[in-house]
């Protein structure tokens, strides 16, 4: 007799969305089925918000911090430790979670906030935090952890649109706070969000002009004339003799800080997502900025030079800022010009049928730039 091979059929998995889980209803204890994304399966837990080291170390100060930010990352340590569909309805569902992770991003400390006579135990606490928050927006991020649990890709990108997990000022802050040492994964991350929710785009597109009415805030604190169609006209009473060299001290020092943390922004997210560039180049990025950094920049490294200042570690302090700046600018531009005009030359298929639209654009980019620039630059 013929031995009979029994052949163990495997049915899909299916999709977090699309589970159902029965259960006993806690008031009746009558069985019932609710889908697995579903509010009353969040746990009940509080999320605090998150504060900033102490800038001195005062132990008072430094006991406060440890205890929250040790809070805070204990229960971000538990959030991952859950099973998908759990860690699902905790995000999903929980508000003090989404304010905690949104405090972290708008007041965790930049590259340039060195904190003075720091605590060791601080510093640990810090980067100890740090990692939890960015496996905790990893983890959002990712709409497939494996074959037994994801999510369908579009329900996703619905999720993290309209529940509001990410949006365009988070997405600049984890390019700003996570960039350095998490590259790849941050890139991946961003280039998931971007995938499964085009709408992001749009979004993209309509941040920009605010984004560049930096730019022309700068000027207009600066006293510097703004360039081409964005430029606003002035009342007549606020025509005042204003420039970098003779506003105070605290304003010039707002200006700076105001400048070097939109560049850096700028620049951290181009350098993760250069498929932004295009949206970007659509406000005419490239022109925008090169005439910004052609009025601005020696205006402000001048007034820097020529101020006396009483403590030394001031005029430090903002000339690595501008500088910082500067370098930044300079490496934004840099990106966007290779990104919209080299690359599709470099990597056109059709060279040989006289492809020459991104040439055409690079050349418009340049004339551009080049008869903004004074007589003087020209000759």
């Amino acid at each position: 007799v013929a031995a009979r091979q029994e052949q163990v059929i495997t049915m899909p998995a299916l999709p977090l969305d699309e589970l159902q889980l029965t259960e006993r209803d806690p008031k009746t204890g009558k069985l019932r089925t609710l889908p697995a994304l579903h509010p009353e399966i969040k746990a009940d837990r509080s999320f605090v918000l998150y504060r900033p080291p102490p800038v001195v170390r005062d132990p008072a100060l430094v006991e406060e911090f440890l205890e929250r930010a040790k809070f805070i990352a204990d229960d971000l340590n538990w959030l991952l430790a859950l099973p998908h569909d759990k860690f699902w309805c905790q995000v999903i569902f929980d508000e003090t979670l989404q304010k905690c992770l949104d405090s972290y991003l708008s007041n965790a400390p930049r590259k340039f906030d060195t904190l003075l006579d720091c605590h060791p135990g601080v510093s640990d606490m810090q980067r100890c935090l740090h990692r939890s928050v960015f496996l905790t927006f990893l983890r959002m991020s990712t709409h497939k952890e494996s074959k037994d649990h994801f999510i369908t890709p579009s329900v996703f990108g619905e999720i993290i649109y309209n529940n509001f997990l990410f949006d365009i000022p988070k997405i600049l802050d984890l390019c700003v706070l996570f960039g350095k040492g998490n590259g790849l994964l941050l890139q991946k991350m961003i280039e998931n969000i971007f995938t499964q929710q085009p709408s992001y785009f749009s979004d993209l597109d309509e941040t920009l002009p605010t984004v560049l009415q930096v730019f022309n805030n700068i000027l207009h604190k600066c006293g510097l004339q703004c360039e081409g169609a964005s430029a606003e006209p002035q009342r007549l009473e606020e025509r005042v003799n204003v420039t970098p060299g003779n506003m105070p001290l605290q304003e010039l020092k707002d200006v700076v800080l105001y400048l070097c943390d939109t560049c850096t922004t700028i620049w951290a997210f181009l350098d993760v997502f250069p498929p932004a560039c295009q949206t970007f180049q659509k406000h005419e990025f490239c022109y925008r900025l090169a005439s910004f950094y052609e009025l601005a920049i020696p205006e402000l490294e001048s007034a820097i030079k020529r101020r006396h200042y009483e403590d030394n570690s001031v005029f430090a302090d903002l000339w690595r800022r501008i500088s910082h700046s500067r370098k930044k600018m300079i490496e934004a531009f840099h990106i966007l010009i290779n990104r919209v005009c080299l690359q599709p030359i470099l990597e056109s298929r059709y060279w040989h049928l006289g492809c020459v639209e991104p040439a055409s654009y690079l050349i418009v980019i340049v004339v551009e730039i080049v008869s903004s620039l004074p007589i003087s630059w020209r000759k």
